[in-house]
């Protein structure tokens, strides 16, 4: 993919919270602002505009000035720590936007005369904090508007974008819902809650905080557990799915990779099916 940096504003007061630390709210068992950072995984380098706490990957910490500033102001703060041609511009509140949107909106900036991409909503509105901007009439409509106004605090987004020639990108429509009230954070968790996506959702999330990169093929595991529990006893599924984990980190440690689960799984399961059928078990 088109090389590509990331600023993430995350220095908003959250007052619709009552003032609550929004970039740390947990959905899904993961920080609101992890979520973002996990979705823009790809950016040669990640600014964040905000108070500095622990993250899931690194990245650059600035502020906006004055604190409090605003959107346009933590904009600024923000691409003076950047070098790449594109910049992707992202809230820290969107707790589904996920890597195709990210990759859809770097691709269309670079079409024709473009000078951005935005994502719009379901109703067919603009979200400037779901787009990325080419850096070069970014600072420009940056530096214009400071001019003309003797600053950046407190100014509306519409001023820069505005401006700017900017396409259009119809992504998931759950892309750019943010996290404003606590009924988005609870209609948030709900969703992630679903049947189709808990599991994908609880793996990520304890990947995350347990530090673990490694993609692993959860049927695989799932199907373990399965012929463990059938073929030993309900109690082997938990165990051997450990077991297997830990003989798949050692093997990692050992110089394997991302297959040493997969062949750690087929053994174990091989064990389990040749255990049931020594005990007659269908």
């Amino acid at each position: 993919m088109t090389a590509f940096d990331a600023i993430v504003l995350a220095g908003g007061a959250a007052k619709r919270l009552g003032g609550a630390d929004k970039p740390g709210v947990r959905v899904g068992g993961r920080p609101l602002l992890d979520r973002v950072l996990g979705a823009c995984a790809g950016a040669g380098t990640t600014v964040v505009v905000g108070t500095r706490r622990p993250t899931g990957r690194a990245v650059i910490w600035t502020r906006e000035e004055p604190r409090g500033g605003g959107p346009l102001a933590a904009l600024g703060a923000g691409v003076r720590h950047t070098a790449a041609e594109r910049v992707l511009v992202l809230s820290a509140d969107l707790p589904f936007l996920g890597p195709d949107t990210v990759r859809a909106l770097v691709e269309a900036a670079g079409e024709g005369d473009a000078e951005g991409a935005v994502c719009t909503d379901a109703d067919g509105r603009d979200q400037p904090l779901v787009a990325v901007y080419r850096a070069e009439p970014l600072r420009r409509e940056l530096a214009l508007v400071a001019t003309e106004h003797g600053g950046l605090a407190g100014l509306p987004l519409r001023l820069l974008t505005r401006e700017l020639r900017l396409v259009r990108v119809a992504a998931d429509p759950l892309a750019s819902f943010d996290c404003d009230t606590w009924e988005d954070i609870a209609s948030a968790r709900a969703r992630i809650r679903e049947h189709g996506s808990v599991l994908d959702e609880w793996i990520t999330a304890v990947k995350n905080e347990l530090g673990i990169e490694l993609d692993v093929d959860t049927d695989v595991l799932l199907d373990l557990a399965r012929d463990a529990a059938h073929g030993v006893a309900r109690p082997a599924a938990p165990l051997t799915t450990f077991l297997v984990g830990y003989a798949a980190a050692k093997a990692s440690g050992e110089g394997g990779g991302p297959e040493a689960v997969a062949e750690a799984a087929r053994k174990a399961a091989a064990l389990a099916l040749g255990w049931a059928d020594e005990t007659g078990t269908p």
